[in-house]
């Protein structure tokens, strides 16, 4: 299943809603997706694994707790970094 920004428009309690039931879909059905996001909160906390791409190339993927605690490359760290409230890397966490 493809799921691109299927959450950017909503507010946060029916964000929260459809996040359960991917989550309950994945889990019921062994459910894989494809969740395209710009909101990295909601990335951690649905993604096993997360690619970043940067002008179209992927330039860093890998398991989504080691990217975001450990962002190699410089575009993934500058995403990271530009979450308000400090460091984007404690998203979620």
């Amino acid at each position: 299943m493809i799921a691109d920004e299927i959450t950017s428009a909503l507010d946060i309690s029916v964000q929260a809603e459809i996040l359960n039931l991917i989550a309950g879909l994945r889990r019921e059905l062994g459910l894989t997706m494809v969740f395209i996001s710009h909101n990295l909160a909601v990335d951690r906390h649905v993604s096993d694994e997360v690619a970043v791409l940067y002008r179209g190339d992927i330039v860093e993927r890998g398991a989504t707790a080691d990217l975001y605690e450990r962002p190699r490359h410089a575009y993934t760290r500058a995403l990271l970094d530009a979450v308000p409230g400090a460091s984007g890397r404690g998203l979620g966490a």
